[in-house]
């Protein structure tokens, strides 16, 4: 079974700095990346705010 490497989890700003970045450089060729990166940045600010209750 090939090993899963694990990524290191971002913050809110982190990836909201990268989907600022993919726009800048265009988005229709990037939108993949682009759909991941919403994803991630939606669950960070989930995660964030249950920190903060």
């Amino acid at each position: 079974m090939p090993e899963t490497i694990e990524m290191p989890r971002l913050t809110a700003a982190e990836l909201n700095e990268q989907i600022r970045v993919l726009v800048r450089r265009g988005l229709p060729a990037a939108a993949e990346e682009y759909q991941r990166l919403v994803v991630a940045w939606a669950e960070a600010m989930r995660a964030e705010q249950a920190l903060a209750a």
